[in-house]
């Protein structure tokens, strides 16, 4: 069996470059409402190929790095994602799944 951070892994690995999506998104892609389990997970992810940087708060605001927020908002600005005010865009950058239904 998948270990739940693994899963949270595999999943914020299907965020493109440019995009961002939300613990929140993550969390409901598992099933599940542990908001605060993904951020924990992502602040341990040893893994240099998935990008946690991308992930960020349901407002759209930078929240939680391990490398702190300032390296966090550089890698998503050389992605070409916009941060006006501490916060993006999401209806520009926000990731959005197709339904599994």
């Amino acid at each position: 069996m998948t270990s739940f951070a693994e899963q949270v892994y595999r999943i914020c690995k299907q965020v493109p470059q440019g995009k961002v999506a939300s613990y929140k998104q993550i969390a409901e892609a598992l099933g599940t409402k542990a908001y605060q389990a993904v951020g924990q997970a992502l602040n341990k992810n040893p893994y240099r190929e998935v990008p946690c940087h991308r992930i960020i708060n349901a407002k759209g605001e930078l929240h939680g790095f391990a490398q702190g927020l300032k390296k966090k908002q550089r890698l998503l600005e050389a992605e070409g994602i916009q941060i006006v005010q501490g916060k993006v865009d999401l209806k520009k950058f926000g990731m959005h799944w197709k339904s599994q239904s």
